[in-house]
């Protein structure tokens, strides 16, 4: 039995992994506040300390089980609030962060501690962003969380190196989606966003990707052989 466990898959991006990895004969848990699927598991990344206690318990029933491989992708975040920090709401930045940092390395220590001991291969891959490797204004909490994440995923590699049955951690940076975060960025207004025309136009012009063919190329990646600690871009994949 094959295992793949994503946060934030309800829709979009996550959504279509799931749905793959479910077509290749994965058993498939995804975690997310809607939770609107078979294979959802309530889980609001919001409230870390909720999510911690609904992680917990299911990766503990799920860790009872052998299987021949185990993939676990952190999916799950949100980009605003779009615009200089400075000016927002401190409700705001502290719900970014809980999402996109504290929830999502919940997230992965308690997949990590759940199943080191097993002997299958075990495989960590953070969906990241180009926003992790760029300054891009209005995106300050976006590009720190999503840098911040990145880091911690290669530090995590490093320590896996050292464990008697490791995974192997990634970062795979996605490209340009047709998602509901996209359609979000759109809708942003040019003092919060400079950079906005040219979402637009990337829309306009059939730049953005569906999650689909995203999905695909991601799951390529994995199943491809990977460097321990390496980021991956999906253009290389499709």
């Amino acid at each position: 039995m094959k295992i793949v466990i994503i946060s934030g898959g309800s829709k979009g991006l996550g959504l279509a992994l799931c749905q793959q990895y479910l077509a290749n004969g994965y058993q498939a848990f995804e975690f997310s506040r809607s939770a609107t699927h078979p294979f959802s598991v309530q889980c609001d990344f919001a409230q870390p300390e909720t999510a911690l206690a609904q992680m917990t318990a299911t990766f503990a029933e799920l860790s009872r089980t052998s299987y021949d491989e185990i993939v676990i992708i952190n999916n799950a975040a949100l980009l605003g609030p779009i615009g200089p920090s400075a000016r927002k709401a401190p409700t705001d930045l502290i719900t970014h962060l809980n999402v996109n940092i504290t929830s999502a390395i919940l997230f992965l220590s308690q997949a990590i501690s759940a199943f080191q001991a097993h002997t299958c291969p075990k495989i960590i891959a953070n969906i990241s962003s180009g926003a992790a490797i760029k300054n891009i204004s209005g995106w300050s909490l976006y590009c720190a969380s999503k840098a911040g994440l990145e880091h911690y995923i290669r530090t995590v590699a490093i320590e896996q190196n050292e464990q008697a049955q490791p995974f192997t951690a990634i970062n795979i940076d996605p490209d340009l989606i047709d998602t509901d975060m996209q359609a979000g960025i759109r809708q942003a207004s040019r003092a919060d966003f400079p950079a906005l025309d040219r979402f637009i136009q990337r829309k306009e012009n059939g730049i953005l990707r569906p999650p689909a063919q995203v999905a695909a190329a991601v799951i390529r990646i994995i199943s491809s052989p990977i460097a321990n600690g390496a980021r991956y871009d999906i253009t290389d994949f499709v």
